[in-house]
């Protein structure tokens, strides 16, 4: 504080001079260095000033004080452009995903650059980077053993000759009789329902009657993951860095027990998935999406890793 008061007291002359911006900003040995990320705004609207305020306004401010403090600082962000909400909105609109894509990434970053936020870089998770870095880790996974298979009934469209994501099927929900329930949720009771509970569904797409079929999935074995998740978190816990409220979610989670995660979808947009058997399916875009901030730093600069596997700077 008394640095402050003094460095105020004598005006701007006293601030050291600014730092020279490099391109590409990589870590620099013996100096500070800052990477931040903001969520990735989904891709299949036009942003609002409620999703700037609540997704990358903070992550703007701390960036511009990292900078102000002559931190080596790498602020990146993209959009979000996998999964179902993609192909329903792509479907309303007569595009394709990939050109209901391009269209918003182009809006969403002349929004944001009106806005004057200050990305490094503003990427998109639909590049052959983030193929090249999900799948690497996908075969990670599998090779540890951290991957099983199961059997997953889902509604199936005869007509369209295709399985239907949750958001391609309503019908009548389950718990209070609304008659347009969809596959995931009731907008009227707001209970979470799965889409082969749903009296009399109906295929979004031609409307007609799908029926219950079993397909192979793979899925994310959490529990084998759990003891070292747990000690993990107990030395982070320590360090003193996670709000109570984040600690009271992830004990709740560990307490009730972790169950396995389906990571594939029968979907055509998203990230193949590179394994025998399930080549005609996708990664499920909450397995896929995380991996967009390492791909988008990855288009950023073919040194990445220096910032994604660099603990020691």
């Amino acid at each position: 504080i008394a640095a402050a008061v003094d460095i105020w007291a004598r005006g701007p002359a006293a601030l050291p001079p600014p730092r020279q911006p490099r391109t590409p900003v990589l870590p620099v040995e013996g100096e500070r260095n800052v990477l931040i990320t903001s969520a990735l705004p989904y891709v299949n609207n036009v942003p609002h000033l409620g999703n700037i305020i609540g997704c990358v306004l903070s992550a703007d401010t701390f960036a511009r004080y990292c900078r102000l403090r002559n931190w080596n600082t790498l602020f990146v962000c993209g959009t979000d452009e996998y999964g179902t909400a993609t192909e329903t909105r792509a479907l309303e609109e007569g595009l394709s995903p990939r050109e209901l894509c391009d269209r918003y990434h182009a809006v969403h970053a002349d929004v944001y650059a009106w806005f004057r936020i200050s990305f490094d870089h503003f990427g998109r998770t639909t590049t052959p980077q983030q193929t090249r870095i999900a799948q690497d880790i996908f075969q990670r996974l599998l090779a540890r053993g951290f991957l099983l298979q199961d059997t997953l009934e889902q509604l199936r469209c005869e007509s369209c000759g295709r399985y239907l994501a949750d958001r391609f099927v309503e019908g009548t929900c389950p718990f209070c009789d609304y008659a347009e329930a969809r596959g995931d949720q009731c907008d009227k009771c707001g209970k979470l329902i799965n889409a082969v509970e749903l009296k009399n569904p109906q295929c979004k797409i031609c409307r007609g009657t799908p029926v219950v079929t079993p397909t192979q999935h793979l899925f994310l074995d959490l529990p084998k993951l759990e003891g070292r998740l747990e000690a993990w978190l107990e030395r982070t816990w320590a360090a003193g860095d996670w709000t109570a409220n984040a600690r009271h979610i992830t004990r709740t989670w560990l307490r009730d027990g972790l169950k396995p995660r389906c990571i594939t979808r029968d979907l055509t947009w998203g990230t193949p998935v590179p394994l025998d058997g399930f080549r005609d399916k996708v990664f499920y875009v909450w397995f896929d999406a995380p991996i967009g901030y390492l791909s988008i730093t990855a288009n950023y600069t073919d040194q990445w890793e220096r910032w994604w596997k660099n603990p020691e700077q």
